[in-house]
């Protein structure tokens, strides 16, 4: 019995914790730590620096995700990412992908990528970037933190290496799940 009240009532809890989350960026802009007009893709109407075209797109493709914890349930997981670079080192994007246990999941993300962080390794970059996955619902959704109705905030913290000014690889840290290896290609 004591179980039945603690699933119902856990719903209720998770959407609050997501509310109080989100709501919790407000006093960082009045204190002066957040922009005054929220934009997703800030600048994406302007050229990027050292782009031809001025509107560069990077395409990510994973082949290969790692679980750090075996269970007979997990997938392959396939994932390809589009993304905008914009102005001042930042990004913004969607993915599409089959999560851990075979279910079709999206991602809308931006974020901030830091190029040549280490001055020996100029081919060396960080990225971050956060948004709101959709999937693991069902059986799964207590599978990712704060799951409402298969809605998810992500952070996913990534770091590369370019082979070449259009080709790079890729690993994302997908927090205590594991860690995805990828390709990416610049447009």
């Amino acid at each position: 019995m004591h179980s039945i009240v603690m699933a119902a009532s856990a719903k209720p809890i998770r959407a609050l914790a997501l509310g109080l989350a989100l709501a919790g960026f407000a006093p960082l802009g009045q204190a002066g730590f957040w922009p005054d007009s929220w934009e997703v893709c800030p600048g994406i109407d302007q050229p990027v620096d050292g782009s031809p075209d001025g509107r560069p797109i990077e395409i990510f493709v994973s082949p290969y995700t790692h679980h750090w914890t075996y269970s007979e349930n997990h997938k392959a997981v396939e994932a390809v990412s589009v993304q905008r670079l914009l102005p001042n080192t930042r990004f913004c994007g969607f993915s599409l992908f089959t999560n851990s246990f075979g279910q079709p999941s999206a991602y809308a993300f931006t974020g901030k990528y830091w190029p040549n962080p280490i001055d020996s390794m100029p081919n060396l970059y960080f990225s971050l970037s956060g948004g709101i996955m959709y999937g693991y619902v069902g059986k799964f959704k207590n599978k990712v933190p704060l799951n409402v109705g298969g809605f998810s905030p992500v952070i996913i913290p990534a770091v590369g290496y370019r082979l070449n000014a259009r080709t790079a690889i890729e690993i994302q840290i997908l927090g205590t799940a594991g860690v995805m290896f990828g390709l990416t290609w610049g447009y």
